[in-house]
């Protein structure tokens, strides 16, 4: 009897005790969140009410490297009435574990950046006291925009466009990768950036642990080494042998110095890989290209990394696409988000480097005229012209409107069809009579322009679906020798970038040569951030 009038009674306080502390609720104007332990005995109270916005300028203050993150948090602090993001009615959020976690893991994101006054708030955050600390608070808030600055968004817009890259970047938008993590997954990745980054991010932690383990070894060969060929017996095979199969080219490494079929394969994946020409013929080159040390790798997959941050998500939003990689001198044609055509492609010369922008191919010039930009006329037609008289007529040219063009036809340099998204710098693609070219492993030829090597499968795709064309239409009119205009009904996006690392969809990395030192470039400024 005497047991069940106590717990009459503690159940009756437990009422009471709610009662309470819904009324304090409903009378506090800021509606507080309360903070609630009950006890048989106690009852301990703590409201969880909005801070006093003064005190972020005096945060920011006392941490002054954390000051270039201080607008965007007024921001949304106000937006939030200056509530508490990381604290609950349960003390500090769960969430404050997942932006933490990232914090500490910024290497794997590529990332080479010391975070400011980390030993201070470890110091803060291992204590995770239940009564809100504005300190730890407005760290956090700060943490999360030094962690989007750094992973989502990249060096500002204006340092990568004196890098030449003026394809468009978004703005930030803080907010949005806020809710992500706050609301939207607890536990994984909201993907925000181009599916390439998540896939360079994922080779970069393999290429962390295989160097860990030692990397790979130096292939030591004779000063006079020529060439290895199937069937060939060597000691350098060993070595090669271990080399391919740590970087995934071979499945095994079967320790043989005999050259054979095994070897083989794994050496015409590596050449594929680095930009090579298949070739079962073993050259210093190749060896040269093996001994790239494994922290260079590392360091050019982090680049690319960065270089994913400036490219928005969205970029496959449009159901047709051209994307030209520089470095690997191709150009892929994506319909409904599937390629489906990969070219080879010549581009600029490093003293006539191809701008790396976006464009929207509007027209297709069949059997073009090419009108001789002012600094070819100048520097090689003209003096061309004054040791020869006929240079002109040799060359299929005429004066015109003050200019040189030379006349459609065969030997016209831009072949027979040309691709048009207008812009500033004048570039566009077209077709070649120097077919030869693209035999070239490195193929920096042009003045600036793109040189297709299937320039009329490119025309037959993208007219494919309009009743105005077909394939013989196509061809008639790129041999009627002259010119011929046709509008696009839809204009297709064009974006030529620079990626000098690249997984492709087996899952592979290739590695490209930074032709323009845009690598090094970019290095020396994220050495400087």
């Amino acid at each position: 009897m005497k047991k069940a009038g106590e717990t009459y009674f503690i159940f009756c306080y437990l009422l009471f005790s709610l009662g309470i502390s819904n009324v304090s609720c409903q009378n506090k104007k800021s509606n507080p969140i309360v903070l609630r332990y009950d006890s048989l005995y106690k009852e301990k109270t703590i409201t969880l009410t909005p801070f006093d916005s003064t005190l972020i300028a005096g945060f920011y203050k006392k941490y002054p490297n954390l000051s270039p993150y201080k607008k965007q948090a007024v921001i949304i602090y106000q937006q939030q009435q200056y509530n508490y993001i990381w604290y609950d009615g349960n003390g500090i959020k769960e969430t404050s574990a997942v932006l933490w976690n990232k914090i500490n893991n910024l290497p794997d994101e590529g990332i080479a950046v010391s975070v400011p006054y980390k030993t201070v708030f470890d110091n803060k955050y291992s204590k995770k006291t239940t009564a809100p600390d504005i300190e730890l608070e407005l760290g956090l808030t700060s943490y999360y925009l030094f962690y989007v600055d750094k992973v989502f968004h990249g060096i500002d817009i204006a340092k990568s466009r004196e890098l030449g890259w003026y394809l468009p970047r978004n703005k930030p938008t803080y907010l949005n990768y806020l809710d992500s993590l706050l609301v939207e997954n607890k536990s994984e990745d909201v993907k925000h950036l181009l599916p390439q980054y998540y896939k360079l991010r994922d080779i970069l932690k393999r290429y962390r642990e295989l160097d860990k383990k030692g990397g790979w070894d130096k292939i030591v060969v004779e000063p006079k080494f020529k060439s290895l060929k199937p069937g060939d017996t060597s000691a350098v095979i060993i070595q090669i042998r271990s080399r391919l199969f740590l970087e995934g080219d071979l499945a095994r490494d079967s320790k043989d110095s005999i050259y054979d079929e095994e070897l083989k394969t794994g050496l015409l994946s590596f050449e594929s890989r680095n930009g090579f020409k298949e070739d079962e013929v073993i050259l210093p080159k190749h060896i040269a290209e093996m001994n790239v040390p494994i922290g260079d790798r590392i360091k050019t997959i982090m680049l690319n990394m960065e270089r994913c941050r400036w490219i928005s998500n969205g970029l496959s939003s449009s159901k047709e696409f051209i994307v030209i990689n520089i470095p690997s001198f191709q150009l892929t044609f994506f319909k409904d988000k599937k390629p489906a055509l990969v070219s080879k492609v010549v581009v600029g010369k490093v003293m006539h480097e191809t701008v790396i922008f976006s464009g929207r191919m509007s027209y297709i010039v069949f059997c073009p005229y090419w009108n001789v930009p002012n600094s070819i006329l100048k520097k090689e037609i003209l003096p061309a012209l004054r040791r020869n008289k006929n240079y002109l007529r040799n060359h299929h040219m005429e004066w015109y409107n003050g200019g040189i063009r030379q006349k459609p036809g065969t030997d016209n340099s831009l072949g027979l069809i040309k691709f048009l998204f207008p812009n500033s710098n004048n570039i566009y693609l077209h077709d070649t009579p120097s077919k030869n070219l693209f035999k070239e492993e490195t193929r920096a030829f042009s003045h600036g322009c793109i040189r297709l090597e299937k320039p009329v499968e490119l025309a037959n795709l993208i007219l494919k679906n309009d009743p105005n064309w077909n394939s013989e239409k196509i061809d008639q009119a790129m041999h009627t020798y002259k010119e011929s205009w046709y509008t696009l009904k839809t204009k297709i996006p064009v974006y030529i970038g620079y990626f000098t690392a690249w997984v492709d969809n087996q899952g592979k990395i290739n590695f490209y040569k930074d032709i323009y030192k845009n690598d090094e470039r970019l290095m020396n400024v994220l050495a400087k951030d």
